[in-house]
């Protein structure tokens, strides 16, 4: 969702929850357009990250803290020299516009009791932090605005602050049901876009959201809803205002696998099919979605090449497959024309001279054939000609037969190394990936003589009745976990069929419970690449069962006696222990 009024809202009653009346004991910049606010409160020091970045424009408690340059900046010395130690007795957002205001107490030079405005405004490229007196005017702002920049608003010091009516939006709080069917229900546009058209605070996805609870279809033109309709739209709209008026938010982030694609303050009925994580807060659910965000872009822009490199062997390696088994088809013909050249030297001795055939009974099929020859030739030669097909085929056979099964445990191993790019989390991770391209040929080999030492490290859950279980992010990781940390006893899971990692459970010696099984089945089906899929069929038996032949790649196995489950690529509920 995007940072609109309603999470502003939910922020709002955070922070009033939080900071409310605490002290700001100190102010930092760490960046040109971005404060961290140090308060001490009833419950502890805890910080507020102010951003009125263009591209990513926030505002979230948070614990962590960042380095701040030598030199304050100017913004960051006028606020402290106005409200370090100040009392923050005030935080509100007027009409549902993606604005807080922080009324903050603190004594002058004189030691007079006075009251200041701090004014975060968060609206994309638009965003800004403005310093006022308590008549409004403009101190100062981390942004001025001139009005060559904009011919509505000017932000710099000595103008009244004031928040522009550039759209002439309602307030969703305070509308009737008069109001809303006549602006609301009433423009040329479709039904979603009239009502985040009308409404301050409220987002595409938010108005989307309203339609998916009403069950109306928001590509719908508004205009085209009967009154009954517009009635039962107005009243889940008047729902979700009550929600937000009473402050019951239920803060979340939807994945989709491990991609986080939303976070909101509501319940979002629209993304049903993804995962969902509800947290305590808002401010984590920013802090946390913007950061896995970030680690997530990130990683898949830093494994773009080793895609590339490995997608373009896939391919040609598929192409490959693909004529090797057609000319092993080709092959397939070696056993008549053997069959052929024994059944001339049989029979050939009672030939016409420049017969072009002969009919003869196959005494292997009990048959009558018709063998073609070459009437320029005695029987022995054409004899002789076939058992050279035979033999020339028997030969290609042989060598497509190794070379087949080459390339298919090429194809296999490469498979196994995107799925391994697939669950990828971190670059440590991206590094032994790569280690094993080079190490394969698959990437040419730097020479340098640092060697980069890999800190990528199994996943590790713990399942619900107490037993730890490991996962392998990539091929090396599935042979330690296998060959050197699991012991006998131990459990081995694995997709059947499709790459994927190697589950480990260790048993300690006990005995594992069912819902033990079903969690690392779980674990193996999302692991694997078919993570997509509604089920997914799992392989599981004893470590002791599995083995490695001489010779083969990283994470190839074999087993021979195995129990089977059908899972579901479902981890939400299982705990990931950070090692």
């Amino acid at each position: 969702m995007a940072f609109d009024g309603i999470v502003i809202a939910n922020l709002v009653k955070e922070l009033n929850e939080t900071i409310q009346n605490g002290r700001i004991s100190k102010i930092a910049q760490p960046e040109n357009d971005e404060l961290l606010l140090t308060i001490k409160g009833n419950r502890g020091q805890i910080r507020l990250l102010l951003s009125a970045s263009a591209s990513l424009p926030l505002i979230y408690l948070t614990t962590e803290n960042k380095p701040s340059p030598m030199t304050a900046p100017n913004f960051c010395m006028l606020l402290r020299k106005h409200i370090a130690n100040g009392r923050i007795t005030k935080i509100e957002q007027p009409n549902m516009e993606r604005i807080i205001k922080f009324e903050i107490e603190h004594l002058n030079e004189l030691g007079d009791l006075c009251h200041k405005w701090l004014i975060v405004e968060i609206m994309g490229k638009h965003s800004n932090i403005i310093f006022c007196d308590q008549n409004n005017r403009i101190i100062d702002s981390i942004k001025h605005i001139s009005a060559q920049v904009s011919s509505v608003r000017e932000v710099l010091p000595g103008r009244t602050y004031f928040i522009p009516q550039t759209q002439e939006k309602c307030n969703p709080l305070t509308t009737s049901q008069e109001e809303f069917f006549e602006k609301a229900c009433s423009k040329p546009y479709s039904l979603q876009k009239n009502i985040y058209m009308t409404y301050t605070g409220i987002s595409p996805v938010a108005a989307s959201e309203l339609c998916c609870r009403a069950d109306l279809d928001g590509d719908r033109p508004a205009q085209a809803l009967s009154e009954e309709e517009k009635l039962h739209l107005y009243h889940h709209f008047s729902w979700l205002m009550d929600e937000i008026r009473e402050g019951a938010f239920s803060p979340n982030i939807i994945k989709n696998g491990k991609e986080p694609i939303e976070f909101s303050a509501i319940t979002l009925t629209q993304y049903a099919d993804f995962t969902v994580t509800e947290y305590p807060s808002i401010s984590q659910v920013l802090e946390t979605f913007y950061a896995d965000k970030n680690n997530y872009t990130r990683i898949r822009q830093k494994s773009v090449d080793l895609r590339k490199v490995v997608s373009t062997i896939l391919e040609r390696s598929r192409k490959k497959f693909d004529l090797q088994l057609k000319q092993l088809k080709d092959t397939e013909k070696r056993e008549k024309y053997k069959v052929y050249g024994e059944l001339i030297n049989t029979y050939g001795y009672n030939l016409e001279k420049d017969a072009k055939s002969l009919t003869a009974l196959n005494y292997y099929t009990n048959e009558t054939i018709t063998i073609p020859l070459n009437h320029q030739l005695t029987p022995l030669e054409n004899a002789q000609k076939y058992f050279d097909k035979y033999n020339k085929l028997k030969r290609t056979y042989e060598a497509l037969t190794d070379l087949t099964q080459e390339t298919k445990e090429e194809i296999e191993h490469l498979e196994s190394i995107s799925t391994s790019l697939d669950i990828a989390v971190s670059e440590d991770d991206l590094t032994q990936i790569k280690e094993e391209l080079t190490q394969y040929g698959y990437i040419k080999k730097k020479h340098t003589n640092k060697r980069q030492k890999i800190k990528s490290k199994p996943f590790h859950y713990l399942s619900s009745d107490g037993f730890h279980i490991y996962i392998g992010k990539n091929n090396f990781q599935n042979d330690d976990l296998t060959f050197k940390f699991a012991v006998g006893c131990d459990w081995w899971f694995h997709a059947k069929g499709i790459p994927g990692s190697h589950v480990i459970v260790k048993t300690n010696g006990e005995k594992l419970p069912d819902r033990t099984f079903e969690e690392a089945g779980r674990l193996a089906a999302y692991y694997s690449k078919g993570r997509e899929n509604d089920k997914v069929e799992i392989d599981y038996l004893e470590k002791k069962n599995v083995k490695k032949p001489n010779g083969s790649k990283p994470g190839f196995v074999v087993y021979y006696t195995n129990y089977s489950l059908v899972a579901s690529p479902d981890i939400s509920g299982l705990t990931l222990l950070a090692d």
